[in-house]
């Protein structure tokens, strides 16, 4: 019978070595466009996951400029297969980190650097299930195939790793389970259920330059224009529908004597409901047919051109995933642990995934201040950290809920049940989650 305060304490006798494996990825610069750094620590997590069995594949990014995906398989005597999603590269700049002193430092229960929560020290507790596995259930290690995949540009998120996932993912997956860092609580952590998709878009605005001075009626002010079409954009904005559009950057004009004859604008648009997000698209589509600023001759009318750059879909409520959920929750229950669900509003790989795998999200440690660099002790700014206390009792946690997972498999298949308690014994297993 698989015992769980056996696996804490395999766990915990073995964090050592585990944060010493952070410790090594963290101090690896691989922001995205560094690819010479994440293809390094690609080659440190091909080399780590050997000795488990896991071969190597590496796929370049479409982009010259990124790195290489990687994907870590360990095949099975089963048609069964798990996807563990995480990636390679960080959104700081070698530049950043040096500027910011910003490095492996620990503090307490914190351990802060680059990565560190988003997302190596998700990458970590991949390996920590991976060898809690092999101690504890070997068999059921070897029955599964498993798959790690690993994109090298997800802080740059297009759809290209999202086809990579499901090109290997898609026949016989149980689950794909992506390990972006968990939020927790006195006695409980949540899981990520749902998250808002993202679109962007480019607004230009073509006006009519004229002399400031002498021909100041000829001019059609391209600014103005766009000034006025960024209060309608943002008046689309509906929190009740949790619909938000974002101008994040303005540009325009050239020098103080001249009518402004170009502008451009840069948003951002996301929603959870994808009924909403189709209807957000199309309702700033339709404000390119709005003009307001013309000359004072009235021959000419500014134009307003607003393009889609890019778009990815919600991952909304689904059966899938709440599926994933249910099995998460009453593990950890078994555990003295609650699981709460999470709706998001950052994307994740999961959004490319969950319309054909059941997949959840948050399953890597605690911690807080991804994407943050900078410490100020005067304002309370702190830098990206993970919580030390927080793997080994989110690591059993996963664990358990995977060992369910599989059972049910196993049961829906008719296949003999693998001897799980019905119920954990609590102690020593649920600080620290």
């Amino acid at each position: 019978m698989l015992n769980p305060q056996e696996i804490h304490s395999h766990l915990e006798e073995h964090l050592p070595q585990y944060l010493d494996l952070l410790k090594s990825m963290v101090a690896i610069n691989s922001f995205t466009s560094n690819p010479a750094g994440v293809n390094k620590l690609g080659d440190l997590t091909t080399e780590v996951f050997a000795p488990l069995g896991f071969q190597a594949q590496r796929v370049q990014a479409r982009n010259p400029e990124f790195g290489k995906h990687l994907i870590l398989t360990r095949p099975g005597k089963s048609d069964l297969r798990i996807g563990l999603i995480s990636h390679l590269d960080t959104v700081f700049p070698p530049e950043e980190e040096i500027e910011n002193d910003f490095r492996w430092r620990e503090e307490g229960d914190r351990i802060y650097g680059p990565g560190a929560n988003d997302i190596k020290g998700g990458t970590v507790m991949i390996y920590m299930i991976m060898d809690a596995l092999r101690a504890a259930a070997p068999d059921i290690l070897d029955e599964i195939t498993w798959m790690i995949m690993l994109n090298a540009a997800e802080e740059r998120l297009s759809d290209e790793f999202g086809d990579l996932c499901l090109e290997h993912l898609t026949r016989n997956a149980l689950a794909a389970l992506v390990f972006e860092a968990g939020m927790r609580g006195d006695g409980f952590f949540q899981l990520v259920t749902a998250r808002k998709g993202r679109a962007t878009y480019t607004v230009t605005v073509q006006g009519k330059g004229a002399h400031a001075g002498s021909n100041h009626p000829e001019g059609a002010n391209a600014i103005v224009q766009i000034a006025h079409t960024i209060q309608q954009i943002a008046a689309l904005t509906d929190y009740s529908k949790h619909l938000t559009f974002n101008v994040g950057a303005v540009s325009g004009g050239s020098v103080v004597n001249r009518v402004p004859h170009y502008a451009e604008a840069r948003v951002e648009m996301r929603a959870f409901d994808p009924h909403v997000f189709d209807a957000g698209v199309k309702n700033i589509l339709a404000l390119q047919n709005q003009v307001e600023v013309s000359n004072a001759n009235g021959n000419y009318n500014c134009k307003v051109n607003i393009e889609l750059d890019n778009r990815t879909a919600p991952w909304p409520t689904n059966p899938g995933t709440e599926k994933l959920l249910t099995i998460w929750q009453e593990a950890a229950a078994q555990l003295g642990i609650s699981v709460l669900r999470e709706e998001r509003g950052g994307l994740s790989d999961g959004n490319f995934l969950w319309h054909s795998i059941p997949t959840i999200d948050g399953l890597g440690p605690y911690g807080i201040n991804a994407h943050c660099s900078e410490r100020d002790p005067k304002t309370g700014k702190e830098p990206e950290f993970v919580s030390r206390s927080s793997f080994a009792p989110k690591a059993l946690s996963n664990v358990m809920a995977i060992l369910k997972l599989i059972e049910g498999a196993r049961h829906k298949n008719g296949q003999k049940r693998h001897s799980i308690p019905e119920k954990f014994p609590k102690k020593g297993c649920a600080q620290g989650a």
